[in-house]
């Protein structure tokens, strides 16, 4: 099979549509082997790769509202920070898909990726996973579970995609389908509310959303290129993106 065209793969969250029900992070535990919550783990020691926040507008009453934001790995693209300071070489920006990748196998633990995240999208194991008897019947053959004392996050379901590229080169294709390479999360999500696809892509449905007057991305001030857009109607969501990630969760 001949070499893909580079590829920048992203997502766009539409905000008014998300009703904040969790789906995307059962989808996403369930797809990548995230094990149950430890008996002793905290919001700040557990494992969430896709994290649903509610925040608001801080009125009262009748002025108030809220919205959801599903926060993941951003997938920075320009001097990507955790990428920058990782001693071992765990991190990688796939030139071919955008795709920031974690390599546990090479991980050791020191967690500056994690000092370095902008958006609190990574996070550390610090228990061996375990799962209710039976429930080891059910994990997806094709993620590697990872032991405690590594740092993972969101790697947009690799594995669906080594498994569309596998499809593709088995029928002599030179690119894969878009619609055998979806995310979990965006399966899942009953509202339709993310759009995922190859952001190099004129034709493709996420490149146009994230081009919308109402896209944005969240501390985009930065410069880093976040591959993950979100979208709103309402000014005031809209606002939330300049502000510091800790703001945003007390709001």
């Amino acid at each position: 099979m001949k070499t893909q065209k580079p590829r920048r793969y992203g997502m766009v969250i539409d905000l008014d549509r998300c009703t904040g029900c969790g789906a995307c992070m059962t989808a996403c535990a369930a797809e990548n082997n995230v094990a149950p919550g430890h008996a002793k783990a905290t919001p700040r020691t557990g494992l969430t790769p896709m994290l649903v926040q509610r925040v608001s507008n801080g009125g009262a009453g009748a002025d108030r509202r809220e919205v959801f934001i599903p926060v993941t790995c951003m997938h920075c693209e320009h001097e990507t920070p955790c990428v920058t300071v990782c001693p071992q070489q765990a991190v990688e920006l796939d030139k071919a898909t955008g795709i920031v990748n974690q390599m546990p196998q090479r991980c050791l633990g020191c967690r500056y990726c994690m000092t370095a995240c902008a958006y609190h999208a990574r996070y550390f194991n610090w228990w061996d996973p375990e799962w209710p008897v039976g429930m080891e019947r059910t994990l997806n053959p094709g993620v590697a579970v990872r032991m405690r004392g590594v740092v993972e996050k969101c790697n947009f379901c690799h594995g669906r995609l080594h498994e569309a590229e596998d499809k593709a080169a088995a029928a002599g294709k030179a690119e894969i389908d878009p619609a055998d390479y979806r995310p979990a999360c965006v399966e899942a999500c009953a509202t339709q509310a993310i759009v995922f696809g190859d952001l190099n892509d004129p034709a493709s449905d996420v490149r146009k959303a994230s081009r919308h007057e109402d896209s944005f991305r969240l501390l985009a001030r930065l410069g880093t290129e976040p591959k993950v857009y979100y979208r709103s109607k309402q000014e005031w969501v809209r606002g939330l993106a300049e502000r510091g990630q800790q703001e945003v969760r007390r709001g």
